[in-house]
């Protein structure tokens, strides 16, 4: 959907990051690894998002793996989001409205690879991808088949998604407990995908 509007996955893939990320830097290689595309295709995609405005870059000195190599002064370029772009809360918004979107593509597969009772996205979906947890889920999952969706999903939004899934019964324990991590998931800001927990 939004690769017609942007111009192209890779495109996508990288505001995404940025946007998501918009305090970190990162050099082209991480990039490259981070959003799973060939080199060439993100530099390409660097050199118009800088002409655009939305990333701005920097140089930082190069971290050298061998130490027996000295190579002094050397420097790489990093790339950053540029918080000063005069449309940089409308395109994080606009982002943060098509991942909406795009997880009720994801509900029911989800939903397949288990018996689930409560199924929550918050956290980067919502636009606020420093809130810890991004998926939260109340059932009984298929390991296998769920964390392959995830991998898939990961790809798709261009982000890691943390995910916490508690079954019905400590669920239970942990809300008698007033457990803290449960009592911080439920009052966060959510879109609830499926609630079956009066059942």
């Amino acid at each position: 959907m939004l690769e017609h509007l942007f111009g192209s996955k890779t495109r996508l893939k990288l505001l995404t990051l940025f946007l998501h990320h918009p305090d970190e830097a990162f050099y082209v290689r991480e990039l490259t690894r981070r959003i799973d595309t060939q080199i060439n295709a993100v530099r390409r995609e660097i050199q118009n998002l800088l002409m655009l405005g939305m990333i701005c870059e920097g140089m930082a000195e190069a971290q050298v793996e061998d130490s027996s190599v000295k190579r002094p002064g050397l420097k790489r370029k990093y790339y950053k989001a540029n918080k000063q772009f005069p449309l940089f809360r409308e395109v994080c918004s606009l982002l943060t409205k098509a991942h909406v979107l795009l997880e009720k593509r994801f509900d029911d597969r989800i939903k397949r690879t288990g018996d689930f009772k409560y199924v929550a996205f918050m956290g980067a979906f919502l636009g606020t991808p420093n809130q810890g947890i991004d998926l939260f889920i109340i059932g009984k999952v298929e390991e296998g088949s769920f964390k392959k969706i995830i991998l898939d999903l990961e790809k798709e939004v261009g982000f890691e998604i943390n995910y916490s899934i508690m079954t019905p019964q400590e669920y239970i324990y942990r809300k008698d407990v007033a457990d803290r991590f449960l009592h911080s998931i439920l009052q966060a800001p959510k879109h609830v995908a499926l609630d079956n927990l009066q059942e």
